[in-house]
């Protein structure tokens, strides 16, 4: 079978199902694991093609939105060139991934039709439900299975752990950097599940533009940081450079002791099997008591010298 995933999240199952060597086209964000990343890329980004600063990408985003222009470009040639068997795209999130309207006319330019399976899970259980779709279309049900019930039973043992916590901290997700947005979606349930408050952004509903002031109206005794789509080191380049937005966070820094940085593109941007990891590092950052934190998963803000002040 030839497949071409243009989902991150279903890019993970289909290797973690052991046919990542039938992908032939994969987007531009699948990155993970490292078998998949000499598969042709198939998305080229309008925007971010430049490493630039979340305020500057936020703009361009907009601007791009406002004219009815598109974020993503399909390299249509390459596409005809691999002849899939099958497709997996998505619709929750046009600033996320190319959509389904967009594979139209390039499908009809195969010499035969491709199965497109679109995922848009907004839910941890939607995007269990996502990995079986995904085995189910890739004759692969049984693995499949396994995979969802593994991931299930890690759920499971962190609600066990965390159902009878009575002193939930309360948290806010903060999704951009500049300007700030909650994050949304699967993000607060998995708080909840992890024995926070989550007291901004509601579950199963998109993120959104938020301002400093409603933040520190919140009075979050935890703020969590996950740039869409960042590594924690893209996270802290970005905060470490001089200006409005490092003087904001800076501020911020000094008015909650407890700011985590964390690894966005692997664990809390993407719905895939790697949301359960996040689910298992909150609950580590939540209740230090139970759990150590991984290190190399998240990072207290100003704990380091690699943080803001390095730019001082």
């Amino acid at each position: 079978m030839r497949i071409c995933s243009l989902v991150p999240g279903a890019t993970e199952v289909v290797a973690a199902l052991g046919l990542a060597d039938q992908l032939v086209g994969i987007s531009h964000e699948c990155d993970f694991p490292s078998s998949v990343r000499h598969v042709p890329v198939m998305i080229e980004p309008m925007v971010g093609k430049v490493q630039r600063a979340s305020i500057e990408i936020d703009r361009q985003v907009k601007a791009l939105a406002a004219a009815g222009d598109r974020l993503y470009r399909l390299d249509e040639d390459a596409f005809r060139r691999a002849q899939p068997d099958l497709v997996f795209t998505q619709d929750l999130c046009d600033v996320c991934a190319v959509t389904p309207d967009q594979l139209t006319s390039a499908i009809q330019s195969l010499r035969h039709r491709p199965t497109v399976v679109t995922l848009s899970p907004t839910t941890l259980e939607g995007m269990i439900n996502s990995v079986e779709r995904v085995a189910k279309a890739v004759h692969r049900v049984p693995e499949g299975q396994a995979l969802a019930n593994n991931l299930r039973h890690r759920l499971d043992l962190v609600h066990a752990r965390t159902v009878t916590i009575t002193s939930r901290p309360r948290v806010v997700c903060l999704e951009w950097l500049a300007p700030l947005y909650v994050a949304g979606h699967w993000v607060p349930e998995m708080v909840e599940l992890a024995g926070g408050h989550n007291v901004l952004g509601s579950k199963d509903a998109p993120s959104r533009e938020t301002t400093w002031r409603e933040v520190e109206t919140a009075q979050p005794d935890i703020v969590l940081v996950m740039p869409c789509g960042y590594s924690i080191e893209r996270t802290i380049e970005e905060l470490a450079e001089a200006g409005h937005v490092h003087d904001e966070w800076r501020r911020a820094r000094d008015r909650w002791s407890h700011i985590y940085l964390v690894d966005a593109a692997s664990y809390f941007s993407r719905p895939g099997p790697r949301l359960v990891d996040g689910v298992e590092l909150l609950a580590a950052i939540l209740h230090q008591d139970s759990d150590p934190i991984d290190s190399t998963r998240t990072i207290k803000l100003g704990a380091t010298p690699l943080t803001m002040d390095a730019a001082s």
